[in-house]
């Protein structure tokens, strides 16, 4: 995958201090023993995460992890940063407290698909349309692995797990058409076992100023194995996998490329017999979500046509610069202001 930018640190971590010294992937790891089923693809996110990290060149005191509950919400447990094991679905909203008032700091959300679009679907979305300067990371094995196997928001129709023995019957969630719904403004989607892919996808998300969310397909060998395998298995991933690379025309598989179809949604067709103005050209920083969109809804239950890569990458203003503008001109018109007065106010009074 094409670096989106250039290497070094990020524009949206200037107010963040710069580290004293270069930092290795050694600086961000915790003495604690990394404890996760053999196998999982938390293992693989966690490392790239780990090995990234030393790229922003920000200390680690001004690195910041938030998590919910579940497997993947571990991850905070093994980084040598501050960090904070939150309630289940509610990281997002303690992120956006964090990032609001603390802009000299680096945080991110490490959560679930059942953590984030379960309980904790609201935070979810209000963080990506209010823009908040935070970057989520969306681990999706589309089943409950930390109580052990039910079906989760992303599961799909007539999967059999514990808590649905002759099938689910839920529609399951996009996670990417859920984010470009709410006008997130920086949409991504990786697979842990595509290091060199996921580093690129994380590069992009912290260099972006505003919220990121990224989608990561991830592996739970113990409970949903191979849930992903046609596109990470050779030979199977060449054939669904769609690589976005902003600027230039989608084309994938054995001779494949999209073009718009009717109704405003995007067909695979042949590129040979493809008029080559028809064939789409990825245009990322679309202002308009309509194109993302559209991409995202490619997704299906058995992986035919998989779009990776930056849906959406467009500038737009961040919630935190908004509050931090709004209270510099509250106080250049008005100063300080006296905060016992103000909780005191005029509609309490003493008694006795």
């Amino acid at each position: 995958m094409p670096e989106p930018h250039a290497p070094g640190r990020p524009a949206s971590l200037t107010l963040v201090p710069r580290a004293d010294a270069p930092l290795s992937a050694r600086d961000f790891k915790s003495d604690q023993e990394v404890r996760w089923c053999p196998g999982c693809g938390d293992y693989a996110i966690l490392a790239a995460f780990q090995a990234f990290l030393p790229e922003l060149e920000v200390p680690r005191e001004n690195v910041v992890v938030i998590s919910g509950i579940g497997c993947s919400s571990r991850l905070p447990y093994y980084m040598n940063t501050y960090g904070l094991h939150s309630i289940h679905g509610r990281a997002p909203a303690i992120a956006t407290g964090l990032a609001a008032t603390r802009r000299d700091l680096s945080v991110w959300v490490v959560t679930g698909d059942g953590d984030a679009l379960s309980i904790g679907g609201n935070h979810l979305i209000h963080a990506l349309r209010r823009n908040v300067n935070i970057k989520i990371l969306l681990f999706n094995n589309r089943i409950y692995g930390l109580t052990k196997g039910q079906y989760s928001p992303t599961s799909e129709l007539g999967k059999v797990t514990k808590s649905t023995p002759f099938g689910s019957l839920d529609l399951p969630f996009n996670p990417v058409s859920l984010a470009i719904g709410a006008e997130a403004s920086f949409v991504a989607r990786t697979i842990d076992s595509d290091r060199r892919h996921l580093t690129g996808v994380l590069r992009a998300a912290a260099a972006h100023r505003g919220a990121a969310f990224v989608e990561i397909y991830q592996n739970c060998p113990i409970f949903n194995d191979e849930a992903f395998a046609p596109v990470t298995e050779p030979g199977a991933r060449e054939q669904h996998v769609i690589r976005l690379e902003h600027g230039q025309p989608v084309r994938f598989g054995p001779g494949l490329a999209l073009r718009w179809g009717r109704h405003g949604s995007l067909e695979a067709v042949p590129a040979d017999g493809a008029d080559p103005g028809s064939i789409v050209i990825h245009d990322a920083h679309a202002a308009d979500s309509s194109y993302a969109f559209a991409l995202s809804r490619l997704y299906s239950a058995d992986f035919a046509h998989t779009p990776i890569g930056i849906f959406r990458q467009v500038d737009r203003p961040s919630y935190d610069d908004a509050m931090a503008a709004q209270i510099d001109a509250a106080r250049e018109r008005d100063g300080d202001g006296d905060l016992a007065a103000l909780l005191t106010g005029s509609d309490t009074w003493q008694v006795g």
